[in-house]
């Protein structure tokens, strides 16, 4: 699997043409980011959907809490239809620091993301649903056929998200860059599915990676500053403590990005950050990196910031892929 993220901090114009390319490149999948302070990601799937003929497309990582379970299935179904059945689902807990500006956070959960997406799979198989749990539904249904199987890859990096994972869903976008969270985070997923049904098919563990490639490799990491601080503000202290990172230190860099600090968050940064949580360099270090990680992953989606030239920086990566596993 070679995925690619997009995020809707660009004009959707701009994110067509790059979805486009990606297609053009080898890339298999197309996920666009979901947070409330960028562009819907739903309106720029739209567009991919009547702008490309094979990469599946998909919201990755949406979440449970700002849409209601049964719309957003609705909406990701909607993304199947007009794609020809190319539609994928990324789904997880959210990330703390937005959800911390909604009042949210407090909302995250394993029970929750497991149960909307079990909901969403009887919808797209044409059934009514009444449930009650983390949300309800009083005898929901879709009123259209959804063409085509939607693969649902669930996105976290806690022991328990990628063990249920590994139990229920198509795959799990572990949100990690590093050869060695990817070999735990194999460890964790191999325990789920050894209650997996056979019935349930195959599984990919994906690195859902920060990526910064570039010729100029100190260019490259300074791109990556932004992700990197996003990610370890969200990071569980286990996380932390596998790299060796400070937390307390992320815990100051996710109050500054809730109260829209950002160049101060991303100045506290380190480069043990972005060596633990981006493949960050020139061509020829991300592909070292990206072979490692697949020594123990199925696939990576190259997530952002993707580089500090994003045209360039999909070719590069897409390059340094396939010389990964040469």
């Amino acid at each position: 699997m070679l995925g690619l993220e997009l995020t809707p901090e660009h004009p959707v114009s701009d994110l067509v043409e790059l979805g486009t390319q990606a297609e053009r490149e080898g890339y298999d999948s197309l996920f666009v980011s979901c947070h409330y302070n960028n562009r819907d990601p739903f309106a720029v799937l739209a567009r991919l959907a009547a702008e490309t003929n094979e990469i599946r497309l998909g919201p990755g990582v949406a979440n449970p809490y700002e849409m209601h379970p049964v719309t957003l299935a609705a909406k990701v179904a909607t993304v199947a239809e007009a794609s020809d059945g190319r539609g994928l689902l990324g789904i997880g807990p959210g990330d703390p620091s937005t959800l911390r500006n909604l009042g949210l956070e407090d909302q995250r959960g394993l029970r929750s993301v497991l149960e909307a997406f079990k909901v969403a799979q009887d919808l797209w198989d044409g059934k009514r649903v009444t449930h009650d749990g983390t949300f309800e539904a009083t005898d929901a249904g879709l009123n259209f056929d959804v063409p085509g199987e939607i693969p649902v890859y669930v996105g976290g990096e806690g022991p328990h998200m990628c063990r249920m994972a590994g139990k229920h869903a198509d795959g799990l976008l572990f949100n990690g860059s590093h050869p060695d969270g990817l070999s735990w985070a194999r460890e964790q997923v191999d325990i789920g599915r050894d209650d997996r049904p056979d019935s349930r098919g195959e599984f990919t563990l994906a690195a859902y990676a920060s990526v910064s490639i570039s010729e100029d490799e100190a260019a490259a990491r300074e791109a990556a500053r932004p992700p990197v601080a996003f990610i370890t503000a969200g990071a569980a202290p286990p996380v932390l403590d596998r790299h060796g990172l400070d937390a307390e230190l992320a815990s100051d860099i996710g109050n500054k990005i809730s109260a829209g600090d950002f160049s101060e968050a991303f100045g506290l940064v380190t480069p043990a950050m972005i060596d633990a949580f981006s493949m960050a360099g020139t061509p020829d270090e991300v592909s070292e990196r990206m072979a490692a990680v697949l020594d123990h992953a199925d696939g990576i989606v190259v997530g952002s910031p993707i580089g500090p030239d994003l045209e360039e920086a999909i070719s590069l990566a897409a390059r340094a892929f396939t010389e990964s596993r040469a």
